[in-house]
C-alpha cells in the first residue's frame, strides 16, 4: 500500500517536534564526541557499539519522519462505502461525513480518521490506523536509544578506564561535565515519559481499545471476545510476521478486518 504523505499545519506541532529533533541531534552529536570515539580509539570498547548506536538512532529517527508525514486514516470526502458494510458506518455529527465505526473528528487536524487512537503534537499528526504502527515503533527506538545513551554515559564516569588522550582546546571537553550533565537530564526526562506512553499503548494494543475509547469509557458496556495479543499486534502492524514490527523502512499492508465495534465513538 503506497503512504500517502500528509502535513499538518500546525505551529504548536511544529514546535514540539522541533524540540524532539532538537534532543536528537544533541545526544547524536555529544555522546558519540565524548564517550564512544574516545573510548573506541583508546581501544577501551569495540567499534560494533557505535554501529548499534547509529543504528538505533537512524531507526528513531525514519520512524519520527514516517509517523510525522504518514497519512493516519483519513477519510476522504466521498467514500465508497461497500454494500455489506453499511450497518458497520455511521455519520459524524462534525463534518457530516460516513465514516466507519471507531473512527474519530480530530477537531485540531478537521476531519475524520479511522481507528484514531490520539492526536500526538509530539509527531504533529494523529495516531491512527495507517501509522500506530510507526508511533509504536518511534516509542520502542526512543526509549532503546535513550537507555543506551545514559548507559555509556554512566559507564564513562564510573566504569571505563580513564582517557589518556584529551584535547582540551575542544569545547566539549572543557565543558564536558556541563555538557553531559544536561544530556542526562534530557535522557531520563524523555525516558520517564516515554515509558508511561509506550505502556499505555502497549496495554491499549492488547485490550485492542484506543486511547479515545478508553476516555470515553465507551467499552464498559460492550461484551466482545477478546483477541489474542498477537492477532491485536498483527492488525496494528499489519503483517504476522513480528521480525517485521520492528522494520520502520517497509510499506503496511493492512489486514483486512471488519469493523465490528457496534457503539458511537
Amino acid at each position: 500500500m503506497g503512504l500517502r504523505i500528509h502535513f499538518v499545519v500546525d505551529p504548536h506541532g511544529w514546535c514540539c517536534m522541533g524540540l524532539i529533533v532538537f534532543v536528537w541531534l544533541y545526544n547524536i552529536v555529544i555522546i558519540p564526541k565524548i564517550v564512544l570515539f574516545p573510548h573506541y580509539e583508546e581501544g577501551h570498547i569495540p567499534g560494533i557499539l557505535i554501529i548499534i548506536f547509529y543504528g538505533i538512532s537512524i531507526f528513531c529517527l525514519v520512524a519520527l519522519v514516517r509517523a510525522s508525514l504518514t497519512d493516519p486514516g483519513r477519510l476522504p470526502e466521498n467514500p465508497k462505502i461497500p454494500h455489506a458494510e453499511r450497518e458497520l458506518w455511521e455519520l459524524c455529527n462534525k463534518c457530516n461525513l460516513m465514516r466507519p465505526k471507531r473512527s474519530h473528528h480530530c477537531s485540531r487536524c478537521g476531519h475524520c480518521v479511522r481507528r484514531m487512537d490520539h492526536h500526538c503534537p509530539w509527531i504533529n499528526n494523529c495516531v491512527g490506523e495507517d501509522n500506530h504502527w510507526l508511533f509504536l515503533q518511534l516509542c520502542f527506538y526512543t526509549e532503546l536509544l535513550t537507555c543506551y545513551a545514559l548507559m555509556f554515559s554512566f559507564c564513562h564516569y564510573y566504569y571505563f578506564l580513564p582517557l589518556k588522550k584529551r584535547n582540551l582546546d575542544l569545547f566539549v571537553v572543557r565543558h564536558e561535565l556541563a555538557i553531559m550533565r544536561l544530556a542526562a537530564f534530557m535522557g531520563i526526562t524523555m525516558l520517564v515519559g516515554i515509558t508511561g506512553l509506550f505502556y499505555t499503548q502497549l496495554i491499549g494494543i492488547i485490550t485492542d481499545t484506543t486511547s479515545i475509547e478508553k476516555m470515553s469509557n465507551c467499552c464498559e458496556e460492550i461484551s466482545r471476545p477478546r483477541k489474542p495479543w498477537q492477532q491485536t499486534f498483527s492488525e496494528v502492524f499489519g503483517t504476522r510476521w513480528k521480525i517485521l514490527w520492528f522494520i520502520p523502512f517497509r510499506q503496511r499492508q493492512p489486514l483486512r478486518v471488519p469493523y465490528h465495534f457496534a457503539n458511537h465513538v
